[in-house]
């Protein structure tokens, strides 16, 4: 039994220093460790917590910022966790509180489980959309001749940051900066010379997670899709906006199936800002 009350614990700052705690408590929750993908929020994030008096943490989440530093224009909440022993004590109630008065006029949006969306549409989040987990081994195509697709270079990386700004709605530097010693791979997708999308496939456990996917269209997303699965025996996990359905029903013909969906929700903006027709997946559920 716990031998103090949630309620008097302090909530703290965590930084990558905490990667191994974080990847504790999601174990105890029956979740992947991904310490991988817990260093780069970490880093790239705000991260919250509560020591638990027995040591490790009783709760954790991250907050991702996005737009002008010390300005963000919007705050992407992920990682939302409690220890087992803690649970239903009102303690993720109160690490969220103390999340939103922190991010104070600052719109947020995160991904909810079925599980977790009752709470936040208590705190004042709406349900803006949905997006499907899909996983699986992906059965090659035959190759769209009409998109080609090659890796990023260096030199990419201003063309990357401009188009992602303009599809994401707001500008994320500091997290895709990251990705080239994040991701495995990260490859673009062209036409007469001109990067028309992007993608990357980065490591979680046993599978590659598909994620960001910014393309102008369903073909270039596919292509981008093939390209990356052609590069790696893992299977390929993805989390794809409902919406896409000609994507969706193409990737489970070619062997990724549905394992979840989540509702996508915000608070303090109707709806996610930026280009959704262009925005496949998220580089990842917990930082959007």
């Amino acid at each position: 039994m716990p031998t103090s009350s949630p309620a008097a614990l302090p909530i703290r700052r965590l930084t990558p220093r905490d990667r191994a705690a974080c990847a504790d408590l999601s174990e105890d929750r029956g979740w992947p460790r991904e310490e991988h993908k817990w260093g780069l929020l970490l880093s790239a994030g705000i991260g919250y917590g509560v020591d638990a008096p027995e040591g490790g943490l009783v709760t954790a989440c991250v907050v991702t910022e996005y737009g002008p530093a010390g300005h963000p224009e919007l705050g992407a909440i992920g990682m939302v966790l409690v220890a087992e022993r803690y649970a239903r004590q009102g303690i993720g109630r109160r690490l969220m509180r103390h999340v939103l008065a922190e991010m104070g006029t600052t719109p947020l949006t995160l991904h909810a489980t079925p599980y977790g969306r009752p709470l936040y549409e208590e705190l004042g989040f709406k349900v803006t959309g949905q997006a499907e987990m899909i996983r699986g081994h992906f059965t090659p195509a035959e190759p769209d001749s009409e998109v080609r697709t090659r890796p990023a270079t260096a030199g990419d990386l201003t063309t990357i940051l401009g188009l992602d700004g303009e599809v994401f709605g707001t500008d994320r530097t500091h997290m895709l900066t990251r990705l080239p010693a994040f991701a495995d791979q990260l490859r673009v997708a062209e036409e007469n010379g001109r990067i028309i999308g992007y993608a990357a496939a980065w490591p979680n456990v046993d599978d590659h997670v598909v994620g960001p996917l910014i393309a102008r269209d369903t073909r270039t997303a596919k292509a981008l899709i093939a390209s990356l699965a052609a590069h790696t025996d893992r299977p390929l996990r993805t989390d794809i906006d409902v919406r896409h359905e000609d994507l969706l029903a193409w990737a489970k013909e070619r062997g990724l199936a549905s394992i979840a969906f989540n509702s996508v929700m915000t608070y303090g903006l109707a709806e996610l800002p930026g280009d959704w027709t262009r925005r496949y997946a998220p580089l990842t559920v917990a930082a959007g």
